[in-house]
């Protein structure tokens, strides 16, 4: 942990009523001090993750050395909504291109995955609120600073934002090896990548709801890419046909 911490529990506590994205809140288990509880409570109703940890825990995070028994991660960079993603596409004039991670947990890879699609002109990244990296630091760093220039929204369900976003006109794509090889699939349109976890892949009910399943071809001795190469090597197929088809 760096200086994104607030510690203390005036500074939490203000951070929250004031609104300020929070990622993590780590705090002293709830029998060790009560007073605590009242920040846990307003952490919980902004659906922000929390883990009790020891107090040792939060010596060895704590950038101020005075943390009172809690410690909130701040966002490195502020969140936006899914409707504010697809109104800057179409101030573009362009198809939406939107980059979804299905619980991807990694922080690196999370920031190589803004970095593309920075780079690929990709209109956003949605990301789930719950067990998904969100815009630490690392990712800050990771993305090259592109955290400061491509719109991230989270969501609380993944697949239900697929399915309104399906109202939208947009089709949807997800990576998984059991698919059509990806450069027989036209990506031409309005499109929704979409990128699973590092282990499990995309979830049923996410793969579910997605129009396509693209795989890519594999030639080597192991059966996967690491999540933010897959999505590299995608969203550049995506970038291909829209420029073959200009």
């Amino acid at each position: 942990m760096k200086s994104n911490n607030i510690e203390g529990k005036n500074a939490v506590l203000e951070a929250l009523r004031a609104d300020v994205p929070l990622e993590k809140l780590y705090v002293l288990p709830a029998g060790e001090d009560s007073s605590l509880g009242q920040i846990v409570k307003a952490a919980r109703k902004k659906d922000i993750f929390i883990k009790e940890i020891s107090r040792e825990r939060l010596d060895q995070m704590s950038f101020t050395h005075a943390h009172q028994g809690v410690i909130a991660v701040a966002a490195a960079a502020d969140y936006t909504d899914v409707s504010q993603i697809l109104q800057a596409a179409r101030e573009k004039g362009e198809a939406p291109f939107l980059i979804l991670l299905d619980e991807i947990e990694d922080p690196h890879n999370l920031g190589a995955v803004i970095r593309t699609a920075n780079l690929a002109g990709a209109h956003g990244v949605i990301i789930p609120k719950n067990r998904s990296a969100g815009l630490t630091a690392t990712v800050a760093k990771t993305s090259a600073g592109a955290v400061f220039h491509t719109p991230v929204a989270r969501v609380t369900n993944m697949a239900k934002t697929i399915e309104e976003l399906k109202k939208e006109g947009i089709w949807f794509v997800c990576a998984d090896m059991g698919g059509t090889l990806v450069y027989d699939l036209d990506l031409t349109g309005p499109i929704g990548l979409v990128i699973g976890n590092e282990g499990k892949g995309v979830s049923r009910l996410v793969r579910e709801k997605c129009d396509y399943t693209a795989a890519l071809p594999m030639k080597g001795d192991i059966d996967s890419l690491n999540a933010s190469v897959a999505a590299g090597v995608m969203a550049y197929e995506i970038v291909r046909q829209r420029l073959l088809k200009a």
